[in-house]
């Protein structure tokens, strides 16, 4: 089993900036991507970013192109996610997924999630 432990949430004016952090620990952390989703009130869960651990590609929705930036540190197996320009549409509740074979924009292809960080963007 795969532990994740997401961090860096907070309250941010727009135009701002904030760096979420996500640990992953437990059995030997084997995933092949990790990807980072968010949930806003009312809304239905949807992509934000994700990146193949091994190599490093990336991939954005393309509400966040160019504002946010993910990176991994291999050796304390941590995914970041570094959000600027921050919007007000950009309040939800963002969660770490870890998969253990894809990797793309769908939930489904995660097998491992974490408890989510609040990131609320004030106008």
């Amino acid at each position: 089993q795969v532990q994740l432990v997401e961090s860096g949430g907070g309250l941010v004016q727009a135009g701002g900036s904030l760096r979420l952090s996500c640990a992953a620990s437990g059995r030997t952390f084997g995933s092949n991507a990790m990807g980072w989703f968010r949930e806003a009130p009312g809304k239905e869960r949807e992509f934000v970013a994700a990146i193949k651990w091994s190599v490093g590609n990336r991939l954005y929705a393309d509400s966040v192109k160019g504002r946010f930036t993910i990176s991994r540190d291999t050796a304390n197996n941590t995914v970041y996610l570094q959000m600027n320009s921050l919007k007000p549409e950009d309040t939800a509740v963002y969660y770490c997924a870890a998969g253990r074979s894809s990797w793309g924009t769908a939930q489904s292809g995660y097998d491992y999630w974490g408890q989510g960080t609040q990131v609320t963007v004030s106008s």
